[in-house]
């Protein structure tokens, strides 16, 4: 995850941002990015958000 911010208050403010503006799905940010899913999962869990596919974005 070295593209993205490492405070998981602003990883998931820029992750939602991305999802919102830029790929349709967690998994295609994750391939674009080289980035682990389950480790950016369990980062934004660690401090409460999860992932809803349906609305594509962590709250």
């Amino acid at each position: 995850m070295n593209q993205l911010p490492q405070d998981p208050m602003l990883l998931y403010s820029v992750v939602n941002m991305m999802l919102r503006d830029r790929y349709n799905s967690l998994d295609e940010l994750c391939d674009d990015l080289n980035v682990n899913r389950a480790k950016l999962e369990n980062t934004l869990a660690e401090v409460g958000f999860e992932y809803s596919a349906s609305n594509n974005k962590f709250w």
